[in-house]
């Protein structure tokens, strides 16, 4: 990541150049590790989201994995969930939502995270980030944090937007020690697809990565891009750099409103944790298998790295194709099960 401006003086900024240097040699050490672990063992998670609160203090329209009313889930029940995440090895523990940055405790449930696998990440909205509590994130270990920003005015679809977020942004390139994705989004009705573009030149200018997502409907299943959307998309590309975390090739097919052939692996090499400490396949199919995470096992890991799901050839959740790449030259898909009915999908009335 490029070193950002600080507006400090001589020795101030030595030592938070130096200590960001630190660890982000620190945090790359474990990614290269987590990447040759993941090549060669197929019996774990690479990456698990668990939900801390369901509560978000926003209500974008296109979301579906948020309430106004949910109380965080109590820091011993998220200990005890983060353990078990580490008995089943797990490289990549996120924190998601909802609004993570709502739980009281959050820092203490990083911490946990950092002594129960490779990486700890957050994915948050960015509105309740001070300088306090950025610093905050430092002291408990964070190392990837990602916000998505979706317009450059607030509008009614999302007030998730650069005008809102910028000084965030800008707090963000003066103290944090992680790493700082900025994931632009097309679709979903976002009227001025142009404003990925601004906010994507505006991340890398701070010195953070960015990424482009194409959002899903209600289903997590493909919503094709319109021909200037598509443009879009293409020039976004040029900003990803090469990273493990941004493999996004097949975003391109689903650009096009093609189809993709990949092997799915959620339930086994990804795994996403609802409030109520249940095993998922992603955060769009909540049913399947809806196992207690205290009941997870390695034999569910192998059963679920076989299965073919259904509804993978229109699928747009970027984080489970991003890790099922570490398998796509092996692993063939011998379980086949039934269609996911459509009741058992979430959708955004069921989710609110």
């Amino acid at each position: 990541m490029t070193e950002p401006v600080i507006a400090q003086s001589g020795t101030g900024k030595t030592r938070i150049g130096g200590e960001r240097r630190r660890r982000t040699l620190d945090r790359r050490l474990r990614e290269a590790k987590l990447v040759m672990k993941g090549a060669l063992d197929t019996d774990h998670p690479i990456m698990a989201h668990i939900i801390p609160i369901r509560r978000c203090n926003l209500s974008c329209t296109y979301c579906n994995e948020y309430d106004d009313f949910s109380k965080p889930v109590a820091l011993d029940i998220m200990i005890q969930r983060v353990e078990l995440l580490g008995k089943l090895k797990t490289g990549v523990i996120t924190l998601s939502g909802g609004e993570p940055l709502l739980h009281p405790e959050l820092d203490d449930i990083i911490r946990a995270i950092r002594k129960n696998a490779t990486l700890a990440g957050l994915i948050t909205n960015g509105y309740l980030l001070t300088a306090d509590r950025i610093k905050k994130l430092n002291d408990a270990g964070l190392d990837h944090l990602q916000i998505s920003i979706d317009n450059v005015m607030p509008d009614e679809v999302s007030k998730k937007s650069l005008k809102v977020l910028d000084k965030k942004l800008q707090l963000l390139a003066e103290h944090a020690d992680f790493h700082v994705n900025i994931n632009s989004v097309l679709g979903g009705g976002i009227s001025t697809p142009e404003d990925a573009l601004i906010v994507g030149k505006r991340a890398i200018d701070l010195g953070f990565t960015s990424t482009v997502g194409i959002i899903h409907d209600g289903d997590g299943q493909l919503r094709p891009l319109a021909p200037r959307e598509r443009e879009v998309f293409m020039e976004m590309k040029k900003f990803e750099k090469s990273h493990f975390s941004r493999l996004n090739y097949f975003q391109d097919q689903i650009a096009n409103g093609e189809p993709s052939d990949w092997r799915c692996r959620a339930g086994a090499r990804y795994l996403y944790i609802c409030e109520d400490g249940l095993v998922h396949y992603c955060s769009q199919q909540r049913g399947f298998p809806a196992k207690p995470l205290d009941q997870y096992s390695v034999e569910d890991i192998r059963r679920e790295y076989i299965t073919q799901k259904s509804c993978a050839p229109l699928c747009t959740v970027s984080c489970v194709h991003q890790i099922s790449y570490f398998d796509f030259f092996r692993g063939k898909q011998t379980r086949i099960v039934e269609p996911i009915p459509a009741e058992r999908l979430v959708s955004i009335k069921a989710s609110r």
